[in-house]
């Protein structure tokens, strides 16, 4: 319906959120909810990993027209022209990663230009993961170890031929990695970086971790600083102190990994000590 007479309709609603995580291989983060919005044709220089929280979008790839019901991951490759429009009533509202060719390599453009709309829950809810790590300053270490779950997923479906062998189990490895993880509770470091003093990928790290002790390193290097979290707590130093020297990001970020694993805030833990 026209706006009246002498009045301006109401500007289509646009709600964008955009940053560049500290982790490697992720170019760009964007969430947005457009109502009316479409992108006319365009490329991007990076990979384009896209889930649709509310609403769904239509778009062409290659000449031929794709869309994104609820449950579907996208994953649109570098250097293809698209676009992109609501094909619902109240728009879409929308969460991507833009990823580097360090995460998927060129040999997966034609198998994603095939087939780019994924129908997969478990990789749904992976990168729905790795989105909520990016928004929580301080678990750059969990976002980089769920999108290293992610990537193997993806080259699951874009080469299944090359992905039906089972994980191989690798105790050795995996020990060397907690002897990395306890030497660095507090400096922390990344997933790439445990890969290269250890010489294996980061998903084998990352895989051959979880199976050994049934905790990713990511859980591990949590629980490890909230056990000394709560030491430095019952000798009645206070929480923003103990978040620095325990390698927490700041005093919220303890907070919440203590209250997750202890059940009570720091606040209130120290104020049980007797």
């Amino acid at each position: 319906m026209a706006a009246p007479q002498g009045r301006q309709a109401p500007p289509a609603r646009r709600e964008v959120s955009a940053w560049r995580p500290r982790v490697a291989g992720v170019v760009e983060v964007f969430h947005a909810h457009f109502a009316e919005y479409a992108y006319p044709m365009h490329v991007h220089d990076a990979w384009t990993l896209l889930i649709v929280d509310a609403g769904a979008v239509r778009y062409d790839l290659d000449r031929h027209e794709h869309g994104t019901p609820h449950d579907t991951v996208s994953l649109l490759p570098p250097h293809v022209p698209h676009n992109g429009s609501p094909a619902t009533p109240d728009g879409f509202r929308k969460r991507v990663l833009y990823l580097d060719g360090s995460r998927l390599g060129d040999d997966l453009i034609g198998p994603a230009v095939d087939a780019p709309d994924l129908r997969d829950p478990v990789l749904r809810l992976r990168v729905g993961q790795v989105h909520t790590a990016l928004t929580r300053p301080g678990d750059e270490f969990e976002a980089e170890s769920r999108l290293t779950l992610v990537g193997e997923r993806l080259r699951t479906h874009l080469r299944p031929a090359h992905a039906a062998r089972a994980p191989r189990r690798d105790p050795a490895l995996a020990g060397r990695l907690r002897e990395l993880l306890d030497e660095r509770v507090v400096e922390g470091l990344s997933l790439d970086e445990a890969g290269r003093l250890l010489q294996a990928h980061p998903a084998h790290l990352v895989r051959a971790f979880s199976g050994a002790y049934g905790i990713a390193p990511h859980q591990y290097l949590n629980a490890r600083r909230v056990d000394r979290a709560r030491r430095l707590l019952l000798a009645d130093r206070g929480p923003a102190d103990v978040a620095a020297l325990t390698g927490f990001h700041d005093q919220a970020h303890l907070t919440r990994h203590f209250k997750k694993l202890v059940g009570v805030t720091p606040g209130r833990y120290r104020r049980s000590s007797r």
